[in-house]
């Protein structure tokens, strides 16, 4: 096997090592799912989600109502795919608002000078203080309940809390042998940034990352149930559990379905997470990777 071979099998070979661990596993497939399902359900749905057939109101799950109907006669199934929509739609969008704010916040908070850094230490902290949940609750009171108002709140909360934790290990690489060579070499804080400091702090942004997309599912989950999150317009999984609950007493099983997908899509997400940092982190690949490091590692340094 020559170079640019070993290269392109030791650049995928996190996969393969992701898919080895029963966590990563069952979380890559429970992301993939959604995620399937929410393109499937961008051009396709069993029944059109939002008609109402007072005939077959509260259909038990069957031919052709696979998972039954609600109380207006909508079929359950075509509402939970439309539901992935946007759920994919809400973490992906806080996912990448929480990147842009934590990547900037952790780099003007350990490459800056020392006033600056200490400045943003904290306005972190401060941040730190106020709920992600409280935050979006109040901008929905003002600018009224949106999908945007979820991804920004969550997107911003969480991108703090990824600062908070990436800063201190971003000034713990900032004075390892292999970036201060890369500036006698020339290169400029950005482009150390990017080819040493990042690498190194990757395994922990992926966990504070995938935890803030969780939270995204359940924030937009919970803010359309209390009324502040997607308008009746958009279908969701939280609308469709609050709509779903008064019943719960007479039509118990209707409510399963919006809170099992809930349950799957945090639960994958956290667990994808978790399998990722230890099949990106070289310092556990070193060790086997094992599920029992993992949980104790300590980041070290790795040029």
């Amino acid at each position: 096997m020559d170079a640019a071979a070993r290269r392109r099998a030791s650049r995928w070979g996190w996969l393969g090592r992701l898919w080895a661990l029963s966590t990563g596993r069952f979380g890559l497939i429970v992301v993939a799912v959604v995620v399937a399902t929410a393109i499937v359900a961008s051009f396709w749905t069993p029944f059109d989600p939002q008609q109402v057939d007072v005939r077959n109101r509260w259909a038990p799950p069957g031919w052709p109502h696979l998972l039954g109907t609600d109380g207006t006669g909508r079929d359950i199934l075509s509402l939970l795919m439309a539901g992935a929509r946007t759920t994919v739609f809400v973490a992906v969008g806080a996912g990448i608002v929480a990147t842009i704010v934590g990547i900037a916040l952790a780099a003007l908070g350990a490459l800056t000078a020392r006033w600056l850094r200490e400045s943003v230490a904290v306005f972190v902290d401060i941040l730190i203080a106020f709920p992600v949940l409280i935050i979006a609750m109040m901008i929905a009171a003002v600018w009224g309940g949106s999908l945007w108002v979820v991804i920004w709140a969550v997107g911003i909360g969480f991108g703090v809390n990824i600062a908070r934790v990436t800063r201190p290990e971003l000034r713990r690489v900032l004075h390892s042998e292999f970036v201060l060579a890369g500036r006698m070499a020339g290169l400029t804080p950005t482009q150390n940034l990017v080819r040493h400091l990042l690498p190194n702090v990757a395994p922990v942004f992926i966990v504070q990352l995938s935890w803030g997309m969780a939270v995204a599912v359940l924030a937009e989950a919970g803010l359309s149930y209390l009324g502040f999150g997607a308008p009746v317009t958009e279908p969701s999984w939280g609308l469709l559990l609050a709509q779903l609950q008064q019943f719960i007493t007479v039509h118990p099983l209707s409510v399963v379905w919006p809170g099992l997908a809930i349950t799957f899509t945090v639960l994958g997400l956290n667990l994808l997470g978790d399998g990722l940092r230890e099949a990106t982190d070289p310092t556990l690949t070193r060790r086997g990777g094992s599920a029992r490091t993992a949980r104790t590692h300590v980041p070290e340094v790795v040029s």
